[in-house]
C-alpha cells in the first residue's frame, strides 16, 4: 500500500495541476494562431478597405488591406535602422500620410539599402509631391527589433531602431491612426517592398504544450515513485521492529541456560 504524505502530495499535485493547465492554454493558443492564419489568408484576397481621417480601431483593421488616399509628408520621415534584406543592411522608409483634414497615418514605404561608408546617409528615393493612394496591408507598428533601452529611438533621431505610433503622435503633434500601412502597391519609386509572409505561429504553442504536459507527467510520476518508495522504506521498518524483540529474547535465552550450564559445571567440580 502506497505511503501517501500531506505535504509533499500536496506540492505534486499542485506541480501537475499547473503544468497540466498551461499545456492547456498553450493548446488554445495555437488554435487561435490557426484561426488567425486562416483569416490573414482570406484577407490578403479581399477588396481594400477605405481608410480616411475617421479613427479606425486596430482591432478591426489589423491584418486586412488598406487603401489610403492623401499627400506625403517627407519632412517627418524617420528611417528603421538594422532591418536587413537578403543578408544587406537597410532602413525601413516610414513616413506620414497626410489627409485632407491634417491628420495623417504611418505608411511603412518599403526597404533602403544603407550605405555601408557612412550609415547616416540616406540613399535617394523618390516621393510624389501631390496626392497618391497608398495601398497595403494594415499593421500594428512599422516594424519592431530588439532594443536595450530606447537609445535608438529618441525622438530628435530621424535614424531611429522603433517606432511607437503614440510617442511619434506626441513629437510630431499630428493626429494618427492607430495602425501602420504596410505598403505593398505603389509605382517605382526606389524602394523595395518585398515583405515577408506573414505568419502566426502555431508550431511553437504545440511545442510548448507538449513541454508543459511532459513536466505533469514527469512529476506525477515521480510522485507514484516517491510514495512507493515511502511504503517500502516502512514495510522494512515494521518488519525490523518486529523481530528486533524475538531477537532479544532469544539472545537473553542463550545467556541464561549458558549461565545454568557453567554453574552446572561449578557444582560437579567442588563435589
Amino acid at each position: 500500500m502506497l505511503k501517501i504524505r500531506f505535504w509533499p502530495a500536496l506540492i505534486v499535485l499542485a506541480v501537475v495541476l499547473i503544468t497540466t493547465r498551461l499545456g492547456f492554454w498553450q493548446l488554445s493558443r495555437a488554435h487561435q494562431r490557426e484561426a488567425l492564419n486562416a483569416h490573414m489568408t482570406e484577407y490578403q484576397n479581399e477588396t481594400p478597405i477605405p481608410v480616411t481621417a475617421s479613427p479606425v480601431a486596430l482591432s478591426s483593421i489589423e491584418y486586412h488591406r488598406v487603401v489610403a488616399h492623401g499627400k506625403w509628408m517627407p519632412e517627418k520621415a524617420v528611417y528603421l535602422d538594422n532591418r536587413p534584406y537578403k543578408d544587406a543592411p537597410g532602413f525601413y522608409v516610414v513616413m506620414p500620410l497626410q489627409f485632407a483634414d491634417g491628420s495623417a497615418i504611418l505608411v511603412n514605404r518599403g526597404w533602403l539599402p544603407r550605405n555601408d561608408e557612412d550609415r547616416s546617409r540616406i540613399a535617394s528615393y523618390r516621393t510624389s509631391d501631390g496626392e497618391v493612394d497608398v495601398t497595403g496591408t494594415a499593421r500594428a507598428n512599422a516594424s519592431q527589433a530588439f532594443e536595450l533601452g530606447h537609445g535608438g529611438s529618441a525622438a530628435h533621431l530621424k535614424i531611429r531602431q522603433n517606432l511607437a505610433i503614440d510617442a511619434y503622435a506626441q513629437e510630431t503633434g499630428l493626429r494618427l491612426q492607430p495602425f501602420v500601412i504596410q505598403q505593398t502597391g505603389g509605382a517605382n519609386d526606389g524602394l523595395v517592398r518585398d515583405w515577408p509572409v506573414q505568419t502566426a505561429d502555431a508550431e511553437r504553442n504545440y511545442g510548448y504544450m507538449v513541454q508543459w504536459w511532459a513536466m505533469a507527467l514527469a512529476a506525477l510520476a515521480f510522485g507514484v515513485y516517491a510514495a512507493r518508495r515511502a511504503a517500502v522504506h516502512g514495510r522494512r521498518s515494521q518488519i525490523v521492529a518486529t523481530e528486533a524483540p524475538q531477537a532479544s529474547g532469544e539472545v537473553k535465552a542463550d545467556a541464561t541456560a549458558q549461565a545454568t550450564a557453567q554453574a552446572a559445571q561449578r557444582n560437579r567440580g567442588k563435589v
